[in-house]
């Protein structure tokens, strides 16, 4: 996946990633996709374009255990969230979600906003304008849960199909 860096920092909660202020209203995927981030930059929707990147500091969806703030986030059109660290249950919720979260804290110090990368999730590298980055690649099934698009429908194609 090839996309431009847009680059946050340290302790990123799940209420400045979808603000709690949505979280109980029925929203169609693209009306919270123009809430993502909001309270953190309230041109982010509007910034970023599909494919691209989130690199962010430390500890990035701390907080309330939200799917949304992890959907809102890929109806945006993120691809994947480059961390120094991530909060459990984020992680947990993107990869179930099918949104590659990946631990790299050289390469969040390596990029600024704006450059284009390139991550290889099999190989397991991040390619910067400052150099390439290697992170453990994900296990094969969490790959296959990735590229089915999540969990449910990993699932669903797995266990339910003739």
């Amino acid at each position: 996946m090839k996309g431009k860096v847009y680059k946050c920092g340290d302790n990123i909660n799940t209420d400045v990633i979808f603000p709690g202020r949505y979280t109980y209203k029925n929203l169609t995927e693209e009306k919270m996709a123009s809430h993502a981030m909001e309270d953190l930059d309230p041109e982010f929707s509007k910034k970023i374009s599909k494919g691209d990147i989130i690199f962010a500091g430390k500890n990035f969806g701390m907080g309330s255990s939200r799917e949304q703030a992890v959907l809102a986030i890929k109806y945006a059109g993120i691809s994947a969230i480059v961390a120094k660290s991530f909060a459990r249950i984020y992680f947990r919720n993107a990869i179930n979600s099918g949104l590659p979260a990946i631990e790299s804290p050289e390469a969040v110090d390596a990029v600024k906003n704006g450059d284009e990368v390139e991550i290889d999730l099999r190989k397991g590298v991040i390619k910067t304008p400052n150099g390439d980055f290697k992170f453990p690649p994900f296990p094969d099934k969490v790959r296959e849960i990735l590229d089915a698009g999540g969990l449910i429908p990993y699932v669903k194609r797995n266990i339910y199909s003739p």
